[in-house]
């Protein structure tokens, strides 16, 4: 069966559009798609451009957050397969609310009124990465531990930049883990400490990518270090996400504060 090409169409970064676009996609898994993300279709002239490229493409479907209906317009024209968000959901908030809606581009990124917390969250992120100035970790909403390589990094910059939430991580060494306690600088701050951790096939995978046929790949190693750390998730009664199977967005839900 041939492919289905998958256009993502967005009048700003495309970001959103292309992760609904992959949730709903998911759930087909015997289909098989290419995606095509198109950002920045803010104008008449772009929209008509995309619409008649996708129009002479075969099994094409497009899903689309055009804020502006004026520029949805050329691609019902076109008669393709529009799966437009706004067009789909906006009336029935509008029906719920008793309001009319009002479009306007860009209003989830950019100069959002949180993005200057946001980037602030990611420096601090930055800055407290891998241990780094523990002595600001009472500035932190959330501080990650575990052992390398089981996803502390990326989830921290993660929650800084989508939510705006100053996490820290500390990595638990094999030193750290020979001492049979946390680290004395992490524990003025249990309540805001969570555990990550993963399986030791799974980490061994990782690191064997990153320095192939060392020790700290080994699997041996990989079981030695985190059964150690979790001897002291469970001794501090430290909440615990395993990662094995998780996406940084899904363990970033489980860890945002509700």
């Amino acid at each position: 069966m041939n492919d289905y090409s998958i256009f993502c169409v967005s009048d700003h970064t495309g970001v959103t559009v292309e992760s609904v676009a992959k949730s709903v996609l998911a759930q087909f898994p015997h289909l098989k798609f290419s995606l095509i993300t198109l950002p920045f279709v803010d104008n008449a002239e772009k929209a008509l451009a995309i619409a008649a490229r996708i129009a002479t493409t075969p099994r094409a479907l497009t899903f689309s957050t055009l804020t502006d209906p004026a520029l949805r317009m050329p691609f019902h024209q076109a008669g393709l397969s529009l799966f437009d968000v706004f067009d789909l959901i906006a009336p029935r908030v509008e029906l719920a609310l008793g309001q009319t809606a009002i479009p306007s581009g860009g209003h989830t990124h950019g100069m959002a009124h949180d993005y200057e917390a946001r980037m602030d969250a990611v420096n601090f992120s930055l800055n407290l990465d891998d241990g780094l100035n523990p002595e600001r970790l009472d500035q932190a909403d959330l501080i990650l531990v575990g052992v390398s390589r089981v996803g502390k990094t990326p989830t921290a910059l993660y929650l800084a930049l989508q939510f705006g939430l100053r996490v820290a991580n500390y990595p638990l060494t094999p030193d750290d883990l020979g001492q049979n306690d946390l680290p004395s600088c992490l524990k003025p701050h249990l309540a805001r400490l969570r555990g990550l951790t993963l399986s030791p096939e799974r980490l061994a995978a990782i690191r064997m990518a990153r320095y192939p046929d060392s020790r700290y790949a080994s699997l041996e190693q990989c079981r030695m270090e985190l059964r150690a750390a979790e001897v002291f998730f469970k001794h501090y009664a430290l909440p615990v996400i395993d990662t094995t199977r998780m996406s940084v967005e899904e363990i970033a839900a489980r860890l945002r504060p509700s």
